[in-house]
């Protein structure tokens, strides 16, 4: 069995030497890994096509897994989006001065050796990259088999950049893509800091279930989009289209509308854009009967109790119609991942109503679930969407990334 105790200790050490190197160097690393993405996109997307080679298109990890130059030229903005952003780091929270003459302060500081354990999705290697650097954070990769040609190719790129700059390489160690590496990095009592999941859920109870290790949920997202009877159907059109369609694969996808009963006649107005983005629809019985005839039969299904709670990441969405607001609520309560939901609607109570009561990470009144995304919310970018409720939730920017610890600064006390 490989030991991977020689990854954990260089990458230990690594953090350490972080905590030497300059906001202003890492800032320049960045964009000087932002200018060598886009200089080496040739062999890059190369490596990207031996494991695209290996997927079937139809898989729903496909889009995530697929890198080209426009995302490429993304993923570079994104880096030199963190370069821009101020450091948190060295940041006080609070200080005070106690009667005996003691100074505290609370001040930022890196959680330390941050292990990011992520599927099908190239672009996370330099999201965490970015992030964790600048948070002078190490960190630990262990990406999918499936993208482990492109995620080698990315390390192979950032390699030099990084000594260019004085950080050590094994600031950012791609681990091999063997699971015996994931269940290696749970278990690395006493190296790794915290543990970061993103992926299925399948990965995240995985993670959950055997780490021996801090983790941070970053859960899967079934989101929802109530239309209650007030709601604008012209707004109302283009909100779930972009929600549903925009990119099928992320976690801020809509995977279920909630339509007011009262509302039913508009359904087939509200939904058209999906027919023409060939989106299957599972709905129920009311929500059947009110597009039957309107909507292409090949893409409309009666749907069961297992469509509600899915997440598609596809062109599928299911339909469940409500009497109420209440009704909304409760059926969110029950099927939602706690992730991003979502009400359309004019009236002011309800809509108070719906961002006290729901229980997510990110709750919408009239806007598309699409933005919940660190580079959306002003972060740069994200290591992920946290839907738990401790240290962090919702999109992990640079400051989910960081702790604090106290300063006490004295002249000679001691304690009676």
């Amino acid at each position: 069995m490989t030991d991977y105790t020689e990854y954990f200790v260089a990458t230990q050490q690594a953090s350490r030497t972080l905590a030497a190197v300059a906001p202003a160097t890492i800032d320049a690393l960045l964009r000087a890994l932002a200018d060598a993405t886009v200089a080496q996109t040739d062999f890059i997307l190369a490596e990207n096509a031996k494991d695209l080679a290996r997927m079937p298109a139809t898989d729903p990890r496909y889009d995530r897994l697929r890198l080209t130059p426009e995302r490429l030229q993304s993923i570079a903005q994104d880096l030199r989006n963190v370069a821009e952003l101020a450091s948190p780091l060295g940041v006080v929270l609070s200080e005070k001065s106690l009667p005996n003459g003691l100074h505290l302060s609370k001040v930022r500081v890196p959680l330390g050796v941050i292990g990011i354990i992520y599927e099908a999705r190239p672009n996370v290697t330099f999201d965490s990259l970015a992030l964790c650097l600048k948070t002078g954070n190490a960190c630990l990769l262990k990406g999918g088999s499936d993208a482990a040609a492109s995620n080698a190719a990315l390390l192979t790129v950032a390699g030099p950049v990084l000594a260019q700059h004085g950080v050590p390489p094994a600031a950012v160690t791609l681990l091999p893509a063997e699971r015996a590496a994931t269940e290696a990095l749970l278990t690395a009592v006493g190296y790794v800091d915290v543990v970061i999941p993103r992926g299925s859920q399948g990965l995240i109870d995985f993670v959950r279930k055997n780490a021996r290790v801090p983790v941070i949920e970053t859960g899967a997202g079934v989101v929802h989009t109530y239309f209650d009877e007030t709601g604008d159907l012209i707004n109302g059109r283009a909100i779930v289209a972009n929600a549903k369609t925009r990119r099928v694969s992320v976690c801020n996808s809509l995977d279920c509308l909630l339509i007011n009963t009262q509302r039913m006649s508009d359904l087939p107005k509200l939904i058209a854009p999906l027919a023409e983005a060939n989106v299957e629809l599972f709905a129920d019985g009311p929500a059947y009967a009110a597009l039957l005839g309107s909507y292409p039969a090949s893409l409309l299904h009666t749907a069961t109790e297992a469509h509600f709670g899915t997440e598609f990441l596809d062109y599928k969405m299911a339909i469940k119609t409500v009497p109420d607001l209440g009704a909304a609520l409760d059926h969110i309560a029950r099927h939602g991942s706690r992730h991003s939901e979502a009400i359309i609607s004019e009236n002011q109570a309800h809509i108070d109503t719906f961002l006290r009561v729901v229980d997510a990470a990110a709750v919408y009144a009239n806007a598309s679930t699409a933005f919940t995304d660190g580079a959306q919310f002003g972060l740069g970018a994200e290591i992920g969407i946290s839907t738990q409720k401790l240290h962090a939730r919702g999109p992990m920017g640079l400051e989910e990334l960081t702790s604090y610890k106290w300063l006490v600064r004295g002249q000679g006390q001691v304690r009676a």
